[in-house]
């Protein structure tokens, strides 16, 4: 089998971080974990598991998950979150591979728990993101936000990634509280401006497509959750925006002091 580097990011991923190791050792021989200033036992953890650990602090979405590619040994990448799982069926596809062509990707299918539930509703499934890719042709897009792979090609395995996304309903209002304040940040740090309507018509905006166009208004309470979560993300990260530009504002000594 071609060998394959798995690389993890990792803040505070405790956990997490034992089973995402274990998911990747039976297709990747060589594991590195970037981590961005964990205060619990993740670097430990990664350690005692055999993977590498770089410390880096948090650079964006892309640039960070780019960081460890250059120290990888093999050309050949799968990243995975520090909360996600190849599943059975992504392993036995990976095997099967022949990886003889560089300018190829790999897409999966995620499936989004909040606790034991899989959350099917509004989009969340079947999620398909890019994770396995070679670095002489692709890579992460330097987005400090979302990023994803650009690759020539990219081809579909069919297989699962599982994505532990939320512990409970009380984890998913706590994490879009996290995400919303580093999405602030990174719109923030690539110049977008504030502005008073924004939060307002982006949350109905995201309402709307997940209700309507993604079919959240028939799929029972899930498609709700999804949709009513989903809002609230894309307000908060709106008026989150316009906080940093006050702040900023306010810290800037005036013309007149």
């Amino acid at each position: 089998m071609t060998p394959i580097t798995g690389i993890i990011i990792t803040l505070d991923e405790a956990q997490n971080i034992t089973d995402c190791i274990a998911s990747l050792r039976p297709v990747c021989d060589e594991i590195i974990v970037v981590d961005s200033g964990s205060r619990d036992d993740t670097v430990a953890i990664a350690e005692s598991l055999g993977a590498s650990v770089i410390h880096q602090p948090y650079l964006g979405d892309g640039p960070q998950k780019a960081f460890a590619v250059p120290r990888a040994r093999h050309d050949w990448i799968l990243a995975l979150d520090a909360d996600e799982r190849l599943d059975d069926d992504a392993v036995a596809a990976i095997r099967s591979l022949p990886l003889d062509d560089p300018s190829k990707a790999y897409r999966f299918n995620r499936r989004n728990f909040a606790g034991h539930h899989w959350i099917k509703a509004a989009g969340f499934y079947p999620d398909p993101v890019t994770r396995l890719y070679n670095r002489t042709t692709s890579g992460y897009l330097p987005k400090k936000a979302h990023s994803s792979v650009q690759a020539p090609a990219v081809v579909d395995t069919h297989s699962h990634i599982r994505h532990f996304t939320y512990r409970d309903l009380s984890h998913w209002i706590t994490r879009i509280d996290q995400l919303s304040s580093r999405d602030a940040w990174a719109m923030k740090e690539r110049g977008k401006g504030p502005s008073r309507w924004r939060p307002t018509l982006h949350a109905a905006s995201a309402m709307l497509r997940k209700l309507i166009l993604k079919g959240g208004l028939f799929q029972g309470a899930d498609g709700m959750t999804v949709a009513i979560t989903t809002a609230f993300h894309a307000y908060m990260k709106y008026a989150k925006l316009n906080e940093l530009h006050e702040n900023e504002r306010a810290a800037t000594p005036s013309d007149h002091a």
